[in-house]
């Protein structure tokens, strides 16, 4: 082989990557996207009307094709944070497996295909939600809010707040009070749920120079934040059954659960310094119990009743 074919090989090698279909599956951040499509068609299944199944799949799938793009993009520009914290390093871009150009290549073709298929295919309210979903994840709190704000959390759960409403524009064409009311608790629960991740994966952020809660305002501030969202979201939480859309099933779910929320989040707030580790991961790891099966119980109730209490 010439030096030529030498350079050309290796000039090759430099412009295509090692990944296989799990390494941008991976950039799709599935956990993420699990929880998008869940609340997305719990927010297509209450809403007073119905799709035909097949627009209903498309519009699902759109919903889950931009949460994916969302996360690629998301990895793209957090590459650098990425590969010095312990919980992310791992990822296909700072493990080498994916380059920074495909990953914002395949976040933006994502993105154009979901919301164009959802406008054309359902409606363009619902792709314009879309969009601005994205966009509000990938722009607003990666590139500006995560990096400069300790309220980056608080502010940038609006957009994963809004799959719930992006499924009732699709069945509707609108926006109603109920999606607004499933937006709030996404958005309310997202700051206990990421300031208890933050709590015990402080030495992680603090490497990156991210500015969570914890590192800025110090556990035991953080700790009587989450507190105080616990408080809120009990309301909200059971609001859904206040305001007719949801059963007495939901409503116990709703107030029982919350009721567990606050004495975990009451024993953080009271956990010295030694148990604070394990009284914030305890809360953790229940608030997406909780998150779970509030949904789970708002899906089950109105699958019953669409289907005439099969």
């Amino acid at each position: 082989m010439s030096l030529t074919d030498d350079t050309f090989q290796t000039s090759r090698a430099n412009l295509v990557s090692s990944a296989d279909v799990i390494d941008y599956w991976q950039l799709l951040k599935p956990r993420v996207m699990s929880l998008v499509i869940f609340t997305g068609l719990v927010g297509m299944a209450v809403a007073p009307a119905s799709l035909h199944p097949v627009l209903a799949t498309v519009a699902l799938l759109c919903i889950a094709v931009g949460a994916g793009a969302s996360g690629a993009l998301n990895m793209w520009f957090d590459a650098d944070i990425d590969a010095v914290m312990d919980r992310t390093a791992g990822r296909p871009i700072p493990a080498g497996k994916v380059r920074p150009d495909e990953a914002l290549a395949f976040g933006l073709v994502l993105s154009a295909f979901s919301v164009s298929i959802l406008g054309i295919a359902v409606n363009w309210l619902a792709a314009g939600l879309l969009a601005f979903t994205i966009f509000f994840y990938a722009v607003i709190y990666t590139m500006w809010l995560k990096r400069w704000t300790a309220q980056n959390i608080v502010i940038g759960g609006a957009a994963g707040a809004l799959p719930p409403v992006i499924g009732w524009a699709a069945v509707t064409g609108d926006v109603g009070f109920e999606p607004l009311i499933l937006f709030m608790i996404i958005f309310i629960w997202t700051p206990p749920h990421f300031w208890a991740l933050a709590l015990f994966r402080r030495d992680d952020y603090g490497r990156a120079g991210i500015p969570m809660m914890p590192n800025v305002a110090g556990d035991r501030s953080t700790r009587r934040q989450i507190l105080a969202y616990t408080l809120l979201i009990a309301p909200v939480a059971v609001a859904p059954w206040l305001f007719g859309f949801a059963g007495p099933v939901y409503g116990a779910v709703a107030a029982i659960g919350s009721a567990q929320f606050i004495r975990l989040a009451v024993r953080l707030c009271k956990s010295g310094d030694a148990d604070n580790y394990r009284a914030a991961k305890k809360l953790f790891g229940f608030s997406i119990l909780y998150l779970f099966a509030l949904f789970a119980v708002l899906l089950g109730e109105a699958m019953i009743m669409r289907f005439g209490g099969l």
